[in-house]
């Protein structure tokens, strides 16, 4: 019988080309069903789009993903909103340059995902850079069929 992990392994590698020219990784987590597959990859691949968002400054695709309940806590422990979010993207206040995404695990509770990873980042926030590493963790539910982010939080990490 394969063991689950290389089973988790195997398809999370399957999902990696959509973060072509990322250095990602996925580590396969101590246990897991094979029935959760199918949302890991769509969760990767949610998560490679706000990545992407995050780079371009797509307002949009917050006010799509983003709950209207949604909080985000900086590393410096700010709360900021879905508003917030999406007002920070339309005026250029935080520019992402570079977002490198490592160490990713998805973990699926049925209609919720957590995901945690690593993210070595480029940018300046109101002119003050902000690179480094970090840490981050992403907590996303699928409601009425589409998956929405319901909080994030980051952490400088050395």
């Amino acid at each position: 019988m394969i063991n689950k992990s290389v089973v988790f392994l195997l398809a999370a590698l399957a999902a990696l080309p959509a973060f072509a020219g990322q250095r990602v990784s996925v580590r396969p987590r101590s246990m897991g069903d094979s029935s959760d597959q199918p949302i890991i990859r769509e969760i990767i691949e949610m998560e490679r789009q706000a990545k992407e968002a995050s780079i371009r400054r797509d307002a949009e695709f917050s006010r799509r993903t983003l709950s209207d309940d949604y909080v985000d806590i900086t590393p410096l422990g700010q709360v900021h909103t879905k508003e917030d979010t999406i007002s920070a993207r339309k005026s250029g206040q935080l520019r992402y340059e570079t977002i490198n995404v490592t160490d990713m695990v998805v973990r699926v509770y049925g209609d919720t995902a957590i995901v945690t990873a690593r993210a070595d980042v480029k940018g300046h926030q109101l002119g003050e850079d902000f690179s480094g590493p970090y840490r981050y963790t992403r907590v996303w539910v699928r409601r009425a069929g589409h998956w929405e982010a319901v909080s994030y939080q980051a952490t400088v990490t050395q």
